[in-house]
């Protein structure tokens, strides 16, 4: 298999491929989890992993480099390797990714030169770093020409971040820098088919493939009051977000020829990470409408940056997290690098996810024909940002089939309602849909498509995925009217079509994950299913009772499992019902305690090792995963010690965001580890009355500050194979 790319999308093997991409960063994640971690990337859809190799994580005193534990990333590349997942190395030098200097270690500051500079004192420092880099992973490169396999999952390279937009060169010596770090880095040995660079806001690119980006807010604005709606909620040609209702012309501040290359995002966020100074909360609506809506706007691969959060590692001489201090704008958490992302700093499988999944998996199966249909956005949508009155919608098609975006969601604000909508396609024939458009509602359909051989002329519903027999599509609204109408052009091909699709309530699309032998399981929705490295589908989730749905039925009952009977999942009426097949067990967890006390005014112990120890002994059965204890506090923010002969260790902190947003914490990455704490300790910073903190969940207040830990609870997570 090899890979390339046109001036329309990336190809595999010379055919069109639309990936979906997701950042993790490997330092930021217990190594014991890395396999699991990257499971879950699969089952949410994403074929391309991305990380930052940050330098001050592995260089952070001058030649003493460390690639133990969480920062082997040779280990990583291996695990990449046997889950099946590509790899997309973003190697710096400078990479910023909330890091303290930008990833820069404290001893480059202190050469006799300015780093990101054609300066060659600077360039032999960073041919030192990109020689270190390569030694961990040449065993892994897919080289251009060369067929990629399972043993070099390592496709492309990108070369430093946002050079010529944040900090670096704004002019054409700039273009040389980007050009003299990637022959560099290709002298050193990183042949690969596919180099990108960072293209937005004047970014300079060296002519190397230029990923863009865009976030629903901005947790990095200086401001304390809530900002003006973001940009990418609006369909348009225009590739850099950071223009849309200015009085820029359009492709001001784009440093390459758009005509040139694919439209392709490296970081839309996939969450938002939070500053001490604006606590914004990305929910997966506002997520989910922005991924939509630059898919109307001809994107042909989606990257999400982060798709996993994480915890920032230890420092030997500092902290690692970007701050004030330092020089930067923003004050983060020491520790957290939650992110909000996807997958959540202990693993969590967030409703982003879920959300976002309905489109991965769409992409993964029919998005090599989305490739070849550009955007076609009509003039009279909104360029206003602020315009939440008028209709906001595009198509991608060929002016003969395709498919409608259509977004009435901004985040934060109202959209007015349509009533009696009917939509039009650029041919001004065919007819999508009428009804009423609601706030808050975002969605894709398509016309004059194909699945399985059938043409749909129009539909109500979106595809997801084939499955077994049938193609699958979801409702955006929960009604049981009639999902579509064909194109048939005898009354076999009608029954036959009738017989090939299944339509699922939208909620169970979130639910819905793929299993091996080309199944697709429904969970309840505090579970989700994953097929790990060995091929095997597995479940996990929370409560006392374990249960799913499947189809096409297993051949052999799974070992543990009782079947209980069946329900048809087809809601529409039209269709042949289908019979999913319902599974049930006992979870047969034990209970372990949590001990909490308040030791001081701001303070609590907590004695968590029997939830430890419970998760210890389960483990060897493989039924018990995790515990998460959620702590709702109110204050500032939060620290968690591990305690020792009357000293704290700094293990965990958090960012406090509203009281419907608790901090919750993992407890597995505590079992068989070796940390020697003699117990727990939790801090809480005082909130004042009067701090100038963005919140969108502010408390009440009694008096001029508040530190109270109001409630603490446990939970236990199972997990079973199937």
């Amino acid at each position: 298999m090899t890979y390339s790319f046109d001036n329309i999308s990336i190809l595999r093997d010379g055919k069109r491929w639309f990936p979906t991409m997701g950042e993790i960063h490997y330092s930021r994640v217990p190594h014991q989890f890395w396999a699991e971690t990257l499971n879950k990337m699969k089952a949410g859809g994403v074929d391309i992993v991305s990380t930052y190799v940050i330098w001050i994580h592995h260089e952070e005193i001058e030649n003493e480099y460390d690639w133990s534990g969480d920062r082997d990333l040779r280990a990583f590349a291996e695990t990449a390797k046997k889950c099946g997942v590509k790899l997309w190395l973003r190697i710096g030098p400078w990479c910023h990714g909330e890091v303290r200097n930008g990833g820069f270690p404290d001893w480059l500051l202190h050469k006799n030169f300015e780093p990101r500079t054609n300066n060659e004192e600077y360039f032999k420092e960073v041919e030192k770093w990109y020689r270190a880099v390569y030694e961990q992973v040449k065993d892994f490169i897919c080289s251009p020409g060369h067929a990629f396999t399972a043993d070099n999952p390592i496709i492309g390279i990108q070369i430093e971040n946002e050079f010529g937009h944040c900090g670096g060169l704004y002019d054409e010596s700039g273009e040389d820098h980007m050009r003299r770090l990637q022959q560099m880095a290709q002298t050193v040995g990183f042949n690969v088919a596919m180099y990108t660079a960072t293209g937005w806001g004047g970014a300079r690119t060296g002519g190397m493939l230029p990923v863009m980006g865009g976030y629903c807010d901005a947790p990095w604005d200086q401001s304390t009051t809530e900002i003006e709606p973001s940009g990418n909620y609006i369909f348009t040609h225009e590739r850099n977000d950071h223009n849309i209702g200015s009085d820029h012309g359009f492709g001001y501040g784009i440093t390459f020829d758009i005509k040139k290359f694919p439209y392709l995002t490296a970081e839309l966020g996939g969450g938002l990470q939070v500053t001490a100074h604006r606590r914004t909360i990305a929910t997966a609506q506002d997520i989910a409408a922005v991924a939509t809506v630059k898919l109307g706007s001809g994107v042909n691969l989606l990257g999400y940056y982060m798709y996993c959060g994480g915890t920032n590692p230890d420092g030997k001489l500092t902290t690692l997290q970007e701050s004030r201090e330092t020089g930067y704008p923003n004050d983060l958490p020491i520790k957290s690098y939650d992110f909000r992302a996807p997958i959540r700093e202990f693993g969590q499988v967030s409703d982003t996810l879920r959300e976002l999944k309905l489109i991965s998996y769409f992409t993964s199966e029919f998005g090599s024909e989305l490739c070849d249909l550009p955007a076609d956005i009509s003039d009279d949508n909104p360029r206003d940002p602020s315009d939440f009155k008028n209709l906001r919608y595009s198509f991608r098609t060929d002016g003969k089939c395709g498919y409608i975006f259509i977004n009435n969601y901004v985040r934060h604000h109202k959209m007015a309602v349509h009533d009696g909508l009917a939509m039009l396609a650029s041919d001004g024939k065919t007819r999508f849909m009428s009804g009423n458009l609601q706030n808050g509602e975002y969605f894709f359909l398509p016309f004059n498509m194909t699945y399985g051989g059938v043409k749909i002329k129009t539909a109500t519903a979106t595809p997801l995925c084939s499955v077994g027999d049938k193609v699958v599509f979801y409702r955006t609204k929960e009604d049981k009217a009639t999902a579509f109408f064909f194109a048939f052009p005898d009354d076999e091909s009608e029954a036959a079509g009738k017989k090939q699709f299944l339509v699922l309530t939208h909620a169970d699309a979130l639910n819905a994950w793929k299993a091996v032998g080309n199944r697709l399981l429904i969970s309840s929705s505090d579970a989700y299913a994953v097929i790990n490295e060995k091929n095997q589908s597995v479940i996990t989730g929370r409560g006392t009772n374990a249960s799913f749905c499947v189809y096409p039925d297993f051949d052999i009952v799974p070992d543990g499992w009782e079947k209980t009977g069946s329900v048809n999942k087809n809601i529409d009426a039209e269709l042949e019902p289908v019979l999913f097949t319902k599974y049930e067990r006992k979870t047969n967890i034990s209970a372990g305690m949590l001990h909490v006390v308040k030791t001081g005014d701001n303070t609590y112990t907590l004695d968590a090792s029997p939830l430890i120890k419970t998760l210890s002994e389960n483990a060897k059965q493989k039924n018990l995963s995790d515990c998460f204890v959620t702590l709702n506090y109110i204050g500032e923010s939060a620290k968690l010690y591990g305690i020792k002969d009357g000293k704290r260790t700094l293990l965990l902190d958090h960012f406090f965001l509203g009281e419907s947003y608790p901090w919750e914490i993992g407890l597995k990455r505590f079992v068989g580890q070796n940390i020697d704490f003699e117990h727990l300790e939790m801090e809480i910073i005082p909130l004042k009355k009067d701090a100038d903190i963005y919140l969108e969940e502010r408390p009440q207040f009694d008096e001029a500050s508040i530190a109270l830990l109001r409630a603490v609870k446990y939970e236990y997570e199972w997990s079973y194979l199937l």
